[in-house]
């Protein structure tokens, strides 16, 4: 398995970054893990640059969109489940359309948390995930799939787990994709024998608990080495809290682990603070690797300042005439302008499907494309 690149935090690294995307290559090979992915979604999740961002990019560069499509749905899927968490809120933390069949265990399997599964290309992953912050989509699909169908553990705190590792992490994605696998936000499971990790993750393996075809899955009962449970405790301890400076004449502008965009409100002198909310971090947990990302991102944007506390206690250290803040559902607790997220399309509000999104989606495309022309 191809251990990745580091993600550097530098602004010319994630704009470098940008410029060697070939979406061509990508539709033919994304699948494999070592395929032409662009290694941008940790810097898309946590907002230093956006999903139109990249569109435009690679709108820009003259692509038929048949060959550029593939690429443009992927980015689409993030919207798409920012979409859903706006429209459901927390009823996304639960089994969203179906209650998830075949549930034995609670909590996470040891076996996948201690990455000794037994599947070759699945034990490096996890590790992979633990000393980069990065896991392939299509690795994130053979955890899930082994961890809630094969083992049959309900999919919320494997979930959390690889949540807590991510340095991409978002939790809509993440949740609603383990949902899908788990058959709680789809109509089926999804399943992968051996057969189809050995191709897309170059191994040769066989003799394994996946070594079966795929009318197997409903009648298998759980290996031994995927039987044992325990409820994991994640936590996040967050920086203390230094002394900060902010000039109650000037607006406020609110930064937060879903808004690192060093691009914003940039022309206008306000106070910049990133809001670190005990509550957020307790909710959803992150690991020292993944905070200490976070902060490293934030040094892209001048003048920030950190701030680990709520919101209240932030406007009551600094009670300015102006609060800005960006559009995400984890916000509604803000108060004061709301500034809009840059959405690739303008299409909104809940759809039962991707698909039945990127329809909407792809008729502005075209019709975008067509303008131009």
């Amino acid at each position: 398995m191809v251990i990745t690149s580091s993600f550097p935090t530098s602004l010319s690294h994630v704009y470098e970054r940008i410029e060697k995307i070939d979406p061509i290559r990508y539709g033919q090979t994304r699948n494999y893990l070592d395929g032409a992915v662009t290694y941008l979604s940790p810097y898309i999740s946590r907002g230093v640059i956006s999903t139109k961002k990249v569109m435009q990019h690679i709108l820009a560069k003259g692509y038929p969109l048949a060959k550029a499509e593939k690429l443009l749905q992927e980015l689409a899927w993030r919207d798409y489940w920012q979409q859903v968490w706006m429209a459901k809120g927390d009823a996304i933390n639960t089994d969203l359309k179906n209650p998830q069949p075949d549930v034995l265990h609670q909590g996470m399997i040891k076996a996948i948390a201690e990455a000794y599964t037994g599947i070759k290309a699945i034990d490096e992953g996890i590790l992979e995930l633990y000393e980069t912050g990065y896991m392939h989509n299509h690795m994130r699909m053979y955890v899930a799939s082994v961890t809630t169908n094969v083992a049959r553990c309900h999919w919320l705190w494997p979930a959390r787990w690889m949540y807590y590792h991510l340095l991409d992490g978002d939790w809509a994605s993440n949740a609603l994709s383990w949902q899908w696998v788990a058959g709680a936000n789809s109509h089926k499971k999804y399943y992968a024998n051996q057969e189809n990790i050995n191709r897309y993750c170059r191994t040769l393996q066989s003799n394994s608990f996946l070594d079966v075809p795929y009318e197997r899955f409903d009648t298998m009962e759980v290996p031994d080495v995927l039987k044992t449970a325990y409820m994991p405790n994640f936590t996040t301890a967050l920086p203390k809290q230094e002394p900060i400076r902010l000039n109650p004449n000037l607006p406020l502008c609110i930064y937060n682990s879903y808004n690192l965009d060093p691009e914003w409100r940039q022309q206008q002198a306000c106070n910049r603070v990133l809001l670190l909310e005990p509550s957020h971090f307790e909710k959803y947990p992150v690991s020292p690797k993944v905070l200490q990302f976070i902060l490293e991102l934030s040094r892209n944007i001048s003048g920030i300042q950190v701030f680990v506390g709520t919101f209240n206690e932030l406007i009551k250290a600094c009670p300015s005439p102006e609060i800005y803040y960006k559009e995400h559902p984890l916000n509604t607790h803000y108060h004061g302008y709301q500034d809009a997220r840059e959405w690739m399309f303008d299409v909104h509000g809940y759809f039962p499907s991707f698909f039945s999104y990127w329809k909407k989606c792809e008729k502005q495309l075209k019709a975008d494309r067509k303008s131009v022309v």
